[in-house]
């Protein structure tokens, strides 16, 4: 019953072997999950199971979530508010063309307006709905599900297209960048080499050639050996990384710079965000709810001689950065505005590296949003732009 699944993760490039198959079909067999009837278990535990049997490493969890889903669409939806949605809700039945007048009539509502009228509809609402410009459904222009048209509401389930939701309702496994890409240039290497600043404070020695000459002159001719510490890249980093969402179109440039970072700079610290920076942090992904950094407890762990330095695309709906429960994974108590502003106020020597494409800022709203907190100090991932990143940080 499971072979089409098996064939749905070897589709996604998942190192998925019949062995490993036939171990989860065991597991199942062996009431490992569930009640005696195998089929009766819930599909959170027949995740984990297949999740644990089917992928050896963390790095493919992602992959494994986005297949997952792909197949078992419309079996369970992963969410947290006031009911659960019905499935049959968002199945899509077919793509609907709205037109331009269409499109300009799409009801759009302040932050406040638009979380109380959900509420409503889910109080409401007893059937499936698509095409409308009200109700929970597919297509049209109504503010709640996917698959239409709308300037600012909550995307439920579907793909993202337009990127013009202010609030996500899904649950998504992010993976790490990976520190071991290999870099497409060195020029990226050479440009951040120009922030190393070099310092003789390390307990290992190395020999004064010029010293030991001098001393040795001064001294007959005979041999006045002199050490000196041995010099090493000096420079503090503080790195913070945008994760997930629209930030998956630019993992390969995202992990070539993290790999350059990690090998240049000795004294590294990096951290992860969604989006935009609010009260905490973490440090890997598939931890990110059990191991939270405070945003506070960053700020105070650090000096403030640390390079700052945020990669993200600050491509968001604005309500994300200027109001409070404005993040689409939960009411966050203070806007992201707040802790961008706190941050670099601990830390004087910070820039924000966007790998979205420059041409494309003055179309994205909260990127212009950004570059105001920021005091304009945003820069392409690009190799001029890291080349200024690095002048500015070494000033």
């Amino acid at each position: 019953m499971l072979i089409d699944f098996f064939y749905t993760l070897r589709a996604a490039k998942l190192p998925v072997s019949v062995r490993e198959l036939l171990t989860l079909l065991e597991a199942l067999q062996a009431n490992v999950v569930g009640p005696s009837n195998p089929d009766a278990c819930s599909m959170d535990d027949f995740y984990f199971l297949a999740r644990t049997t089917l992928v050896k490493d963390e790095k493919h969890y992602d992959k494994f979530d986005q297949a997952f889903a792909a197949y078992f669409k419309g079996v369970d939806t992963v969410a947290d508010f006031t009911k659960p949605i019905p499935a049959d809700w968002l199945r899509q039945a077919l793509e609907r063309l709205l037109s331009d007048e269409q499109k300009a009539k799409a009801p759009k509502m302040d932050w406040d307006e638009l979380m109380e009228t959900l509420k409503k509809r889910l109080e409401e609402q007893q059937e499936r709905h698509a095409g409308g410009n009200k109700w929970i459904g597919t297509g049209g222009t109504s503010p709640f599900g996917h698959g239409g048209h709308n300037p600012q509401g909550i995307r439920i389930g579907g793909q993202g297209g337009n990127k013009s939701a202010v609030k996500v309702w899904e649950q998504r496994a992010y993976r790490d960048y990976d520190d071991n890409q290999e870099l497409g240039t060195r020029n990226i290497k050479v440009a951040l080499r120009r922030l190393r600043q070099f310092a003789r404070q390390s307990p290992e020695l190395e020999l004064d050639l010029g010293g030991t000459i001098r001393a040795t002159a001064a001294n007959a001719g005979y041999l006045d050996i002199k050490m000196i510490p041995e010099r090493h890249n000096n420079v503090k980093v503080l790195l913070l990384m945008d994760v997930g969402g629209t930030m998956d179109d630019h993992i390969p440039r995202v992990e070539e710079l993290f790999s350059a970072v990690k090998s240049e700079f000795k004294h590294l610290e990096f951290y992860y965000f969604h989006n935009c920076v609010y009260d905490f942090m973490w440090r890997n992904n598939q931890r990110r709810y059990a191991e939270k950094f405070p945003t506070w407890d960053i700020i105070r762990k650090y000096n403030k001689d640390h390079k700052l330095i945020f990669v993200g695309d600050a491509t968001m709906s604005p309500f994300e950065i200027l109001q409070p429960g404005g993040s689409v994974e939960y009411n966050n108590e203070e806007a992201g505005a707040e802790w961008l502003q706190r941050l670099t106020n601990a830390f004087p020597h910070f820039a924000w590296i966007n790998p979205e494409p420059q041409g494309m800022w003055q179309y994205r709203q909260s990127i212009g949003l950004i570059q105001q907190l920021m005091g304009q100090r945003m820069f392409p991932l690009t190799l001029k732009g890291l080349e200024d990143t690095t002048r500015l940080l070494s000033k």
